[in-house]
């Protein structure tokens, strides 16, 4: 096959479940004749199928997991282990929207907005001080433990700011999954991306 045909190929990404991990390869061979299978480190890196197929593995195998989520209209954050939350802060808090208005009533709501994100922003910050690190801003020991990986996820600019604060800087530079495809964080878009987090990503490659 040439080069131009391997990249003509259709790809698609799903998530699955560590678990589901064993099944799906098995599942995978019933489909595509057979399978060959390649681990790194124990864990499946790719898989070919007899007739062309393949699918490459993309893990995020770390626990406890932290899930730290805002955007204008609201905020989680979360700690949990093996998919199962063991402590979380769900809440809203409201930034104004841009306004088209022009000259001095422009720069007031603009002032507004911005007051509002910094407090926003304190506030997530405060709550993942908690829920992440126990209050303390240096790593914890006991059952939980500081978190090894984090999900982040919703407004960029927000996400960024929050983990930029003194208090989490024993967590910022924890390995991420970004999930910037979220609404307003609320308790069931907290439980989906904390499925999504854990979740292992394939990339298919359809058979040519």
């Amino acid at each position: 096959m040439t080069p131009a045909a391997a990249a003509s190929r259709p790809t698609r990404v799903v998530e699955v479940a560590p678990e589901r991990i064993d099944r799906w390869v098995a599942g995978f061979g019933e489909r595509h004749d057979g399978v060959v299978s390649r681990e790194v480190d124990g864990r499946v890196a790719s898989v070919a199928g007899g007739d062309g197929a393949s699918a490459v593995f993309e893990w995020f195998p770390y626990e406890p997991l932290g899930v730290v989520l805002v955007r204008r209209g609201g905020y989680a954050v979360a700690l949990a282990h093996a998919g199962a939350l063991t402590l979380h802060k769900v809440g809203t808090r409201h930034v104004q929207s841009r306004t088209a208005a022009g000259g001095w009533s422009q720069q007031r709501f603009a002032r507004r907005r911005d007051n509002q994100a910094d407090a926003l922003v304190e506030a997530v910050a405060g709550h993942a001080l908690r829920v992440l690190l126990g209050g303390d801003e240096s790593p914890r020991t006991g059952a939980r433990g500081i978190p090894a990986g984090l999900v982040v996820g919703g407004d960029r600019t927000l996400a960024a700011a929050v983990l930029a604060e003194s208090s989490l800087r024993a967590v910022a530079g924890l390995p991420r999954r970004e999930l910037w495809d979220i609404g307003d964080p609320r308790r069931a878009v907290l439980d989906d991306c904390l499925r999504r987090g854990r979740a292992v990503r394939i990339t298919l490659t359809d058979t040519p």
